[in-house]
């Protein structure tokens, strides 16, 4: 896979101290981060590229080991907890008075700034306000708080020798978009600031309503550009030079390959040719994304995972549905606890209606009923229930639809080592909707109801014109269902976080210019086609047990 410059790391903190859990999660889970916790400053700094002290005023005695260290070209981070104990002047800025707990508006300084890349204008941040007073012409402001029509500095830069030095008075370290931030913040200290370059992207295949909509999140993202499409029909090039005029057209895949201005190619083709173009592709030392699912077999996942490891190119699946805000918001509230430990978890897609005539109907070509909506809906599973799959069945039904090859009906049954158990149903002969989804909790339930919705468009023939949104792209209507201590079921919506738009591209070019998580991991894409696998076993068999290769 793609190697990122590694980065070392000394967190000088209680251990009693909690509130720091979730940024060294966070950073323990980037591959390339070497993240050491010490109750103190430990005599030898040489083997760190940063130190970062969670309770900077209290370390007096350290102060001079660590300025030595970063006079010899080390980074320091340091953490203001609560004090108007003045820090070391290295760092040329101090805390102010301390203010009220609040939610912080918190913004760049400067938003052309290489931390504030990708990122949004402003976040709001939970903690005690605390301004910092820059004492050295040399500090810079990265962040500050909008606070009363004033802009008070509450995360400063400065250079100390050959060294980097920042502090900040923020404590909101759970927050996803502070974490990014104070990892940039890391990188840079360290003298290891992430590439600031374009990535050159290609799209092998262009059907429009795919290709339209990676392109878009392409030119969306700052990093990325789109300079080539490929295609086999004549007609969808001319279609993807209409959409995008400045693209280059190319109709084969060798070509791609050999375009030394593509680093990234999104592959967008029928699943049976995944893994053939995205081997090929990676080959030729391209980055890959692939549309779902990844592949049809494990054979094949098994050979894309050893290619990008030979190749240290990036590989992964084309999973957007993890930023779909039904899915973040069940998440969250299995963060929260708001149902307890979650045990039952079912999802339904689909209804009454004749199968399309396309590939997706035919089973050598898509890989079966399932492995379309079943590729996202089963990554939604792996993702909620991490525990290891001790078990799959699944059952299919072929009664109506004679004229393709999928099932009518594919449902499939996960059982986890946990005792955890998940349920997918793709039905296209359901004429009553199931729930599309179903949670339960050992201290309560989510449920989450389709949606029809329509608009309406005045015509003053016609009077009007009505347009139907698919079900599948709107958020469903999701209700918590808790136990009250009187033994009432309490119901209540849950709290929905804001559409945003292509921040699977965001994400993409974050991970591969800054080396910040990929929010979809290629494991659990790998995951889903072993379920998908076994589960094509089973209901060949008749729904017996099976367990995943490997």
């Amino acid at each position: 896979m793609i190697v990122h410059p590694s980065l070392k790391i000394l967190f000088v903190a209680a251990q009693e101290d909690t509130s720091l859990q979730p940024l060294l999660s966070y950073l323990g889970s980037i591959d390339h981060v070497e993240v050491t916790v010490e109750s103190q400053v430990v005599d030898d700094l040489s083997p760190y590229d940063v130190v970062v002290t969670a309770d900077t005023t209290s370390l007096a005695n350290s102060h001079e080991q660590l300025v030595k260290f970063v006079h010899g070209g080390g980074g320091w981070l340091g953490l203001v907890r609560l004090s108007d104990t003045d820090l070391p002047q290295v760092f040329g800025a101090q805390p102010n008075q301390l203010g009220p707990e609040t939610e912080l508006r918190v913004l760049f300084s400067n938003r052309d700034h290489p931390l504030a890349i990708r990122l949004a204008d402003a976040m709001y941040l939970q903690g005690v306000y605390q301004p910092l007073v820059k004492t050295s012409e040399e500090t810079e402001t990265i962040l500050y708080a909008d606070w009363q029509y004033q802009h008070s500095p509450v995360l400063v830069l400065r250079s100390a020798g050959d060294g980097h030095v920042a502090c900040t008075t923020l404590q909101a370290y759970d927050h996803p978009v502070f974490q990014q931030i104070l990892y940039r913040l890391l990188r840079q200290l360290a003298g290891k600031p992430f590439n600031q370059r374009t990535l050159g992207a290609g799209l092998l295949g262009y059907a429009q309503s795919v290709g339209k909509a990676h392109g878009l999140g392409i030119e969306a993202t700052a990093g990325l550009q789109l300079m080539s499409a490929c295609d086999l029909d004549q007609q969808r090039l001319m279609q993807a030079q209409i959409d995008f005029p400045q693209v280059k057209a190319c109709n084969s895949a060798k070509a791609l390959a050999a375009d030394a201005e593509v680093e990234l190619v999104i592959i967008a083709t029928p699943p049976n040719t995944h893994a053939s173009l995205s081997l090929q592709m990676m080959a030729a030392g391209k980055h890959v994304i692939c549309e779902k699912p990844l592949a049809i077999s494990g054979k094949e996942t098994a050979a894309m995972v050893e290619m990008a490891e030979r190749q240290r190119v990036h590989l992964s699946c084309h999973q957007n549905r993890r930023w779909d805000v039904d899915y973040l918001a069940i998440k969250q509230a299995l963060a929260e606890g708001l149902i307890g430990e979650l045990f039952h978890l079912e999802m339904f897609v689909g209804g009454f209606n004749h199968p399309c005539g396309y590939w997706h109907s035919h089973d050598v070509i898509s890989g079966g009923t399932a492995y379309d909506w079943g590729a996202h809906y089963l990554d939604w599973v792996v993702s909620l229930i991490p525990q290891e799959i001790s078990a799959v069945i699944s059952t299919r039904q072929n009664r109506v639809w004679h004229d393709v090859t999928n099932a009518d009906q594919e449902r499939i049954q996960i059982r986890f080592s946990g005792g955890q158990e998940a349920e997918f149903i793709h039905s296209d002969i359901a004429a009553a909707l199931k729930p599309k989804w179903y949670l339960l909790g050992t201290e309560g339930a989510i449920v989450g109801h389709w949606r029809d919705v329509s608009t309406y468009e005045i015509d003053p023939v016609l009077y009007y014109h009505q347009h139907t949104i698919p079900a599948t792209e709107m958020v469903p209507d999701l209700t918590v269902h808790r136990r009250h201590h009187s033994g009432q079921i309490v119901a209540q919506k849950l709290a929905l976080p804001p559409r945003e738009h292509y921040l699977f591209h965001r994400n993409l070019a974050d991970h591969l210019l800054s080396g910040e998580p990929i929010v979809a991991p290629l494991e659990d894409s790998v995951k889903v086609i072993a379920i998908l696998e076994a589960a094509s076993r089973s209901a060949a068999k008749g729904g017996t047990v099976e367990v995943l290769d490997g």
